[in-house]
């Protein structure tokens, strides 16, 4: 095989490589918005089996299963996500191997220890200090990493009062993971990430009992995607009951 050859076929493995790596990213998006996620494990289950994968798509599988590992908590689906944890950290392990960015792999870490103590909450006494000290390293590491100030807020957010959790301090670390993410306005568009951190800004507000600031972020939600199924048909309805009554 000539060296032109070889350097075609390489170069349209690289663009059908981003091809489909886009089409995850739509894919995930649209089972967010619609809350399918059963087409959500089905991409999740299909890039866990792929070999030779590149960090950048490691990476992005361990997003997408962190976001099913939350949902399938919510849904009291725990023997399932106990399995993606297990597979998540595997990802995990391997990204920090190759040193491939740390700050994101801390952030995850943080957040695989707060499912854990979401799962089992007795274990918080034990675990809990472990996701506090990775979101902290993950922003050490890279203080424009808006995802491990997203993790402090998550901490703050779950934490109970009685142990020093704190929803306006919650607040306060989603605002400046907002703020960091919205540098890169390239990064906003069909993000599932972004839609999640504005929801949890939303639901944050609603927490301290500022309604009209909740509102207003369900309606910005709305207006980035309409389609939005949980904003559209649940939380903003129910914040609007506040100004009902």
């Amino acid at each position: 095989m000539g060296r032109k050859a070889y350097t075609l076929i390489l170069v349209l493995l690289l663009l059908l490589s981003s091809v489909l790596h886009g089409n995850d990213k739509l894919i995930v998006y649209n089972a967010y918005i619609t809350n399918n996620m059963s087409v959500w494990k089905t991409v999740i289950d299909r890039l866990q089996k792929q070999e030779k994968m590149s960090s950048e798509s490691i990476l992005a599988l361990v997003n997408y299963q962190y976001g099913y590992i939350g949902w399938c908590i919510g849904e009291d689906r725990i023997p399932e996500a106990e399995r993606y944890i297990a597979l998540t950290w595997e990802n995990l392990a391997l990204l920090e191997e190759t040193g491939y960015n740390l700050s994101m792999v801390y952030a995850y870490k943080s957040a695989l220890y707060g499912y854990e103590i979401g799962i089992a909450a007795l274990r918080a006494p034990f675990i809990g200090r472990k996701s506090i000290k990775y979101a902290e390293r993950s922003v050490e590491t890279d203080p424009a990493n808006y995802f491990g100030w997203l993790q402090l807020g998550n901490i703050q957010f779950y934490m109970p009062t009685v142990f020093g959790g704190s929803e306006k301090e919650a607040l306060r670390f989603f605002l400046k993971a907002k703020t960091l993410l919205e540098e890169n306005r390239e990064a906003l568009c069909q993000n599932w990430n972004y839609l999640h951190l504005l929801t949890l800004i939303a639901q944050a507000y609603s927490d301290i009992k500022d309604y009209r600031s909740a509102r207003l972020y369900y309606e910005t939600i709305l207006k980035i995607e309409p389609r939005f199924q949980l904003i559209k048909d649940e939380l903003y309805p129910n914040v609007l009951q506040h100004f009902r009554n």
